[in-house]
């Protein structure tokens, strides 16, 4: 946790803090958004914390244009915008009429709702952090850190499931979390979708992460239009739940794969969804291989915000985990569950298709080599550390 407060303290969020007047911190419920925006706020001066939740600091809000104009020396927080979406309207009041930087920090769980009100009040006054749960990078300085990366594999990036004295806490921890969510946050969006509805669709894109989204066939499995099916996934996308993963475009002439991947983007919740409880219950089970491929591809592209993913299948079979493009290389990226993985003949023929300069596998290895005069194995880590000193 330290690590991550530092990153926070010395790089992108103080900036944004003095480049603009509002700098907005999203990310799921839970996954330590208010912890450290306090820390953030006990570090500088003249600071006021809000949580919109309780009561009591909501009713300082009664009149937000005379509490920000008192308040104008200080930045001011607020925790779980999204639940009042009416506030954004008196940020941008106040952010034109002080003309300074630094005035608001808003953090919000679910994206969809914060970014459609303050795409409509606060253009270009607003910038965007979003921040997920852990990482491996800020784990691995920790001691044993091969059993902590296993551990997040496991539990998750949430700081209290990563952080839980055992197994059995952790997996009660997500359990609860999982209900939570289903009962009061979605609810509390203003969102009507019965609860048994929504956790009864979430455990079966739990049985079909890391697979292309068929919105058909789960439309037929819940008894419900495939309308329905696309606003349940927009749902669970937009409250940092789900990854859509898009397909790569290209001008190749036999037909590829135009619908999306889709993940459970925390692991622990994915186990939690699936009834998997230790290792040794994750090695034995069907979903091993995709819940490895979710978990190293959400640990790359959670590394990287700027860097648009996607990946590539066509009717042949032939396919590529992720591709993406940075520094003007090429990079296409294949997961497998193995310590001893290989490839298929496709994965070369669609990366010569591309044109890909960086071609890896991604395995739980316990280090890096080459595969081949143009493949790397390597675990997340490994892939990131090559990237980020290109």
């Amino acid at each position: 946790m330290q690590k991550y407060i530092e990153r926070l303290l010395t790089g992108t969020l103080k900036r944004k803090l003095k480049e603009n007047p509002v700098t907005a911190l999203l990310g799921p419920r839970q996954c330590g958004k208010s912890t450290l925006a306090k820390t953030v706020l006990s570090n500088l001066e003249n600071t006021l914390f809000l949580d919109l939740e309780k009561h009591s600091d909501l009713n300082k809000l009664r009149d937000p244009e005379l509490f920000f104009s008192l308040n104008k020396d200080k930045l001011i927080c607020l925790d779980e915008i999204q639940r009042t979406p009416e506030m954004f309207r008196y940020l941008r009041v106040s952010a034109d009429a002080t003309q300074k930087n630094g005035q608001f920090l808003i953090l919000g769980s679910a994206s969809y709702e914060l970014l459609k009100q303050s795409s409509e009040t606060l253009a270009g006054r607003i910038a965007y952090i979003e921040l997920t749960p852990f990482l491996y990078e800020e784990l691995k300085n920790n001691p044993d850190s091969r059993n902590n990366f296993f551990r997040l594999w496991l539990h998750g990036g949430f700081p209290r499931s990563t952080l839980a004295i055992s197994e059995e806490a952790s997996y009660e921890w997500r359990l609860d979390f999982i209900r939570t969510f289903l009962e009061r946050d979605i609810p509390g969006l203003g969102i009507r979708i019965q609860s048994s509805q929504l956790h009864r669709f979430w455990r079966m894109l739990a049985h079909v992460t890391a697979q292309v989204l068929n919105k058909s066939k789960l439309a037929s499995s819940l008894g419900v239009s495939s309308h329905a099916i696309t606003r349940y996934v927009d749902l669970l996308s937009q409250t940092y739940m789900l990854r859509v993963l898009e397909p790569f475009y290209s001008n190749e002439k036999k037909r590829v794969i135009k619908s999306p991947k889709i993940y459970i983007r925390d692991s622990g919740i994915l186990h939690a969804l699936m009834n998997i409880k230790s290792l040794n219950d994750l090695f034995a089970h069907p979903i091993y291989g995709q819940s490895w491929e979710g978990f190293a591809i959400e640990q790359i592209i959670s590394s990287f915000p700027n860097i648009r993913f996607s990946y590539y299948r066509n009717s042949d079979g032939n396919e590529i985990d992720l591709i993406f493009q940075y520094k003007r290389r090429c990079f296409a990226v294949e997961c497998k569950a193995s310590s001893s993985p290989k490839v298929q003949k496709g994965f070369n023929i669609v990366a010569e298709t591309i044109k890909a300069t960086d071609c890896w596998i991604i395995a739980p290895v316990d280090r890096s080599y080459p595969y081949d005069k143009s493949t790397s194995v390597g675990t997340p880590a490994d892939i990131i550390k090559y990237i980020k000193k290109l």
